[in-house]
């Protein structure tokens, strides 16, 4: 029997990363203006927007390293319409118990522009929504050969969607649609449920280690309760991502354990209400960075990795700035 190389246990990672993507356009989320009548809200159809923030809840409902972290800026503008951060991660208990558990938490900021008029005046209402979710899954390892796993795995999903809009004393205090209840320092709540299919390769030798995971999941997104039963929306995550590590010795030490050094590669593809949503159907990440080896003292955390990321698709890119630890 060949010797491996001890490890920690499944990756526990949870990563921190700064991204900036550049779309060179106008944002999808603001509508064109329509024929002006009395109190009327341009682009103020409710309902649709709650879907493209649903759409948009659809990116941080996977550990998915391309999305963990992006902005979006206005072509127009340069200012962003949309922001992201994702923390997550996930581990295999053993070998004897291959129960698989992961989770993620996400932070998004979505800015449709509302054109708000009484007949006489109209103004640009600035809406900022904020959207907050949590996603969890419990899966099972069928073991395909010695280091290939094939991971069925069941997901779930909560989050909330809220507005921070203030409408104050002006013109819009006399609209009277129950759309802008929403709109002003509104929320609604929004849960989704689905699943993932894996295959996880890990092959790991003394000189080097190369890891790779091929997944597809399909979640389905919908919105309940809320301050305005005007606003409901849903929507379907539905994404393939490949994901490559490669790790291997620089020749440096420290802590008594060499410093390896981390090349990474990963591709995801958005189907359903996830494609074009933001401007973009795939996204290709490339990066390189080190990695400090922890585990030959009796502290939780093992490894420590620091990345630089190239980020990648139609119409938009970017760097981003990874921190990653493993348990």
């Amino acid at each position: 029997m060949r010797s491996r190389p001890a490890r920690p246990a499944r990756r526990l990672a949870c990563s921190c990363l700064l991204a900036v993507l550049l779309l060179p356009c106008h944002s999808n989320a603001q509508t064109a203006a329509g024929p002006l009548s009395g109190n009327t809200v341009v682009g103020g159809n409710v309902k649709q927007h709650a879907d493209a923030v649903l759409a948009i809840m659809t990116y941080t409902t996977v550990p998915d390293v391309t999305t963990s972290n992006l902005s979006v800026n206005s072509g127009s503008t340069g200012n962003p319409g949309f922001g992201q951060t994702q923390f997550g991660g996930g581990f295999t208990l053993s070998k004897s118990f291959p129960l698989y558990l992961e989770g993620t938490l996400a932070y998004s900021r979505y800015d449709p522009i509302f054109i708000a008029s009484d007949g006489t005046q109209q103004r640009a209402i600035p809406t900022k929504w904020n959207t907050f979710s949590g996603t969890v899954g419990i899966g099972w390892d069928f073991r395909i050969a010695d280091e290939l796993v094939f991971r069925p795995i069941l997901n779930g999903t909560l989050g909330r969607v809220s507005s921070d809009l203030k409408v104050g004393q002006t013109i819009f205090n006399h609209v009277t649609d129950r759309n802008l209840e929403f709109l002003e320092n509104g929320s609604l709540d929004a849960y989704g449920y689905g699943g993932s299919l894996m295959l996880d390769y890990e092959h790991y030798r003394e000189n080097y280690e190369i890891d790779a995971e091929l997944r597809a999941t399909d979640i389905y997104l919908r919105s309940f309760g809320g301050s305005s039963a005007a606003v409901q929306g849903s929507a379907m995550a539905q994404q393939i991502s490949l994901w490559t590590r490669w790790r291997a010795p620089t020749g440096w030490h420290a802590l008594d354990r060499p410093i390896r050094y981390v090349l990474e590669g990963a591709y995801s593809h958005y189907f359903g209400d996830s494609a074009g949503v933001l401007g973009f159907n795939d996204l290709t990440s490339l990066g390189v960075g080190l990695e400090l080896d922890s585990s030959k003292y009796p502290i939780i955390i093992t490894r420590t990795r620091a990345m630089v990321r190239y980020v990648f698709g139609h119409n938009v890119h970017g760097v981003s700035f990874g921190f990653a630890m493993s348990f």
